[in-house]
């Protein structure tokens, strides 16, 4: 089946590269780096200028961790999504979140997708995407709640599953009123899954990307990456644009990011490779 077209696309022929900003003070990867406000807005305006096209902005850490209630929650993304909104209008603005309430005050302050990373949590999630006519991300976490590790998960088949969960979900957000364009398919690896489950998502993308809706990979310096390669936390990256590499080549439609730069370097030459696009600069030989 051929995939439908996002429409978070530009014109370019490549996927679309989504920026993560958490603020959060205790996020796995930053560290609590852009949990300030000004810091966080110099991330947004990095990220945009390295050719970001979606800012992903999250006030609760996805890990086990200190309570945050929606209010807290609420009070740090509004701010900098408003700010993003008024700062960047050509890029669009998402809020990680999987809280109801938190999504629609997001909306009101600029957000234009929900990117619901635990699969549904909250029922009234989807509605309230389709009540704003907004973007939807669907996920898969096997059933996990929200903010806990897996524990000796099992799938009969991990990737039948996860097509399951996330087309099901797909479905029910267009039957609540998003537009069939604005619905993207995570997969969501590390989330209710382990190691294997991570790769055999990878090695059979092709199934996710015959499904004909837009997948998105969220496959950054995960820990599914870490074990394979056997490298800690802040020596992840190589071995995610790998797999950046390999997802996009089998079509792909977009990413969830902190490397913005490296990551449009890799889609570049893989999307070149392809004949999708032509070198930025060819002169060698030609002149």
């Amino acid at each position: 089946m051929r995939p439908r077209r996002s429409g978070y696309g530009g014109d370019d022929g490549l996927p679309v590269v989504m920026a993560i900003v958490n603020r959060t003070p205790d996020s796995f990867y930053d560290r609590g780096a852009t949990f300030a406000l000004g810091d966080a807005l110099e991330r947004v305006d990095a990220a945009v200028a390295a050719g970001a096209r979606i800012i992903d902005i999250g006030g609760v850490k996805a890990g086990p961790g200190g309570h945050v209630g929606e209010a807290e929650e609420t009070d740090r993304v509004v701010p900098l999504i408003a700010a993003t909104a008024r700062r960047h209008p050509e890029v669009t603005v998402s809020v990680d979140t999987w809280r109801a309430g938190v999504a629609d005050a997001a909306i009101t302050a600029g957000a234009r997708l929900i990117n619901d990373t635990w699969a549904g949590h909250d029922p009234e999630l989807v509605e309230v995407a389709g009540a704003h006519r907004v973007g939807y991300v669907c996920s898969h976490t096997g059933g996990a709640v929200p903010r806990t590790r897996p524990h000796r998960v099992h799938y009969d088949d991990v990737v039948a599953s996860v097509i399951d969960e996330t087309t099901t979900l797909a479905e029910r957000a267009v039957t609540c009123g998003v537009p069939e364009d604005l619905v993207l398919i995570d997969p969501t690896h590390d989330f209710g899954k382990n190691t294997f489950h991570g790769l055999e998502l990878l090695r059979r993308v092709d199934e996710l990307v015959d499904t004909g809706w837009p997948v998105l990979m969220a496959l950054s310096n995960k820990d599914f990456i870490g074990e394979t390669v056997g490298r800690p936390l802040e020596r992840r990256v190589s071995g995610t644009l790998a797999a950046t590499a390999w997802a996009a080549a089998r079509g792909v439609a977009a990413f969830r990011v902190h490397e913005v730069e490296d990551t449009v370097d890799v889609l570049r030459m893989t999307a070149a490779i392809r004949g999708d696009v032509r070198p930025v600069a060819a002169i060698r030989g030609l002149a």
